[in-house]
């Protein structure tokens, strides 16, 4: 299978038992949710995926997922509220609560309370419960009337859609977060709430002056972020279409197509993508999913992703081994009709060299109907831009670094291997691995991308595709 399936881990598949399942069903990327705990809670989890990638002599990628600038409201007077349409409430910071005689909810994000106008509309209860501003209070209050009839209980997040949100993508908690996952080892870091490329920047500064290089997934989850898509893609190494709380921010209906065309800018830009959210939700309580859910997974792999995320049906589901099963079985059906469809692999006009070479590489292996290309690849670029052209044949990327390895799992089609270190000449590494590797057979055409450098000169980057006779 070519569509990477990420996992999330939590009580359901924190075990050896689970996680050693998980991998065995084709999971290569384990997903550490920040948002419910920090590093020490991740320490031994860490430390015993690291035993698993030993044992399994594969390379697994750990995730860390921060939490970010989630805006939740606080604790409500009573367990829940019983809401009709047109019901009326106050929105405000503690202290506000008898500036009206009205059910109170408690939000202090003053930041965010400072920039509120009669007529916003809030969302409440992931999506559920629509607001509208309705009068400016005293003591920073707002009164809000219910636009649907519903139930609200403590702690649910809050939403803006369509405004602006002045809050950084990373809080204090994200930062400690981010520079002990770096110490414990994590493999790459997910920002969430990303609104525009200098929200990237400082998790990239974080990770540098920790002596650290793994790559940072911005989450799309508000409309800024999707405005914002060209230049976040310009520094993010990858992308991730975060569709529950995308959703709340923007009008569901107009979902799907944001959904394509996010993922299909990050193709063009020869970036990895992520879908996540709610892909076979219903098998948290269910062994099958819905034919609605198999669509869904389907349909993302037809758009072009790189790897499908599973969120609570691994982490608290109670069949996850079954839901990446399924999912694995249907990314594989929908690849079958992906091939059939005419694809047009050519880069667009300004694209730079390598991805013209890489094309070159993907249609002479197309061409000469090749069992597979490998590429010698030190920083992984090369092996991703191969990937970006979406290539029938799976992508060998030989690599000396274990993190660029790693890194490679999110990148669609793409399977990395060990090289021969004591072999000098890249070219020659390639050559060797398909001459020893059981993957090939005599007679087999291979396609090998590699840096070839003059007599006496040291490689500069991939400059050399090769058809090689096995």
């Amino acid at each position: 299978m070519r569509t990477k399936i990420i996992a999330t881990i939590g009580p359901a598949s924190n075990s050896r038992q689970k996680l050693s399942e998980l991998i065995e069903a084709g999971v290569r990327i384990f997903r550490l949710n920040f948002s419910h705990g920090d590093a020490t809670m991740f320490e031994g989890l860490i430390a015993l995926i690291r035993e698993l990638e030993t044992e399994y002599e594969t390379p697994i990628t750990i995730l860390q997922d921060l939490s970010g600038p989630k805006m939740r409201i606080g604790q409500l007077s009573e367990d829940s509220y019983t809401l009709k349409k047109h019901d009326r409430l106050v929105l405000g910071p503690s202290g506000s609560e008898h500036v009206r005689q009205l059910p109170f909810i408690p939000f202090d994000v003053p930041e965010i309370m400072e920039t509120l106008e009669i007529g916003d509309k809030i969302v409440l209860a992931d999506g559920v419960l629509p607001f509208r501003v309705t009068e400016k209070l005293d003591l920073g209050a707002f009164e809000i009337e219910c636009r649907n009839d519903g139930f609200l209980t403590s702690r649910k997040g809050l939403a803006l859609p369509g405004k602006p949100i002045n809050l950084p993508a990373m809080t204090e908690k994200d930062q400690k977060d981010l520079r002990d996952g770096l110490r414990l080892g994590v493999d790459a870091c997910a920002l969430s709430f990303v609104q525009t490329a200098a929200d990237i920047e400082v998790a990239r500064k974080i990770i540098l002056e920790s002596g650290k290089n793994i790559p940072i997934i911005a989450k799309l989850e508000r409309q800024n972020s999707v405005t914002n898509l060209e230049a976040i893609l310009e520094v993010t190494d990858i992308i991730m279409v975060a569709r529950g709380d995308l959703g709340v921010e923007c009008p569901l209906p107009q979902l799907p197509a944001m959904q394509k065309r996010i993922i299909e800018a990050c193709n063009r830009a020869g970036k990895p993508v992520i879908v996540a959210t709610q892909m076979l939700l219903s098998m948290v309580n269910n062994p099958v999913p819905t034919r609605a859910e198999t669509t869904d997974v389907a349909n993302a792999v037809l758009d072009g992703t790189d790897c499908l995320m599973l969120s609570e049906e691994t982490a608290m589901g109670n069949y996850p081994v079954q839901t990446v099963k399924y999912m694995t079985n249907i990314a594989q059906e929908a690849e079958k009709y992906y091939f059939e469809q005419e694809r047009d692999m050519t880069p667009s006009k300004g694209q730079a060299t390598p991805d013209f070479l890489a094309y070159s590489a993907c249609l002479m292996a197309e061409k000469v109907e090749a069992k597979a290309l490998v590429c010698h690849s030190n920083s992984g670029t090369s092996a991703r831009l191969l990937s970006a052209r979406r290539p029938n044949q799976l992508v060998h990327a030989l690599t000396p670094n274990e993190n660029v390895r790693r890194a490679l799992n999110f990148s669609w089609g793409v399977v990395s291997d060990p090289i021969d270190k004591s072999i000098e000449a890249h070219l020659q590494r390639a050559e060797t691995f398909v001459e020893t590797s059981p993957e090939f057979h005599a007679g087999d055409r291979v396609v090998i991308t590699a840096g070839q450098p003059k007599p006496g000169g040291q490689a500069r980057g991939t400059n050399l595709v090769k058809i090689y006779h096995k």
